[in-house]
């Protein structure tokens, strides 16, 4: 595990810009937290909010330890059934299958991907293998996130007459 890395930095920078052109108005950040010095929803928490996403539009999910997992968690704990995705094009195509396999109405935005050639083949293969997971999670041993918990109530949204 380590720090934020290109991937990330793109993937907030879209979000960030969904956020300016009006597309996004609530953000669920989901990932990891298994330890205190390793914590994804803070830091991209902290990313959109120096991008210039308000504080209070932003909401952590600190059990998304899978894309499986942030997915189904936004259906049962958010109670989101229509959701933007922000990644690079690789995962959006996952966690949109898993999305449709959940009954969800979800879109996605691909964030750049990164110039490192390494890794992006790193990314390739292990994608390769988180699809065979997902499909067997999905359609063979019918996986539940390993934490659900209580609903979250989202941020109200007032529309600006």
């Amino acid at each position: 595990m380590g720090a934020p890395n290109g991937y990330f930095h793109n993937r907030m920078d879209t979000a960030s810009e969904l956020w300016k052109n009006g597309k996004a108005t609530v953000f669920i950040v989901s990932g990891d937290n298994s330890s205190h010095a390793y914590n994804e929803p803070e830091w991209m928490k902290q990313a959109l909010v120096d991008r210039g996403v308000p504080e209070e539009r932003i909401v952590c999910d600190f059990a998304g330890l899978r894309t499986l997992d942030s997915v189904v968690r936004m259906k049962e704990i958010f109670g989101v059934s229509a959701m933007i995705v922000v990644s690079q094009e690789f995962h959006n195509e996952r966690a949109l299958a898993i999305a449709a396999h959940e009954g969800m109405d979800a879109w996605a935005v691909s964030a750049p991907d990164v110039p490192n050639r390494r890794s992006r083949m790193k990314s390739w293969f292990r994608e390769r293998a988180a699809r065979v997971w997902m499909m067997l999670d999905l359609w063979v041993w019918s996986r539940e996130p390993r934490f659900l918990g209580e609903p979250v109530v989202l941020p109200e949204i007032k529309e600006e007459k």
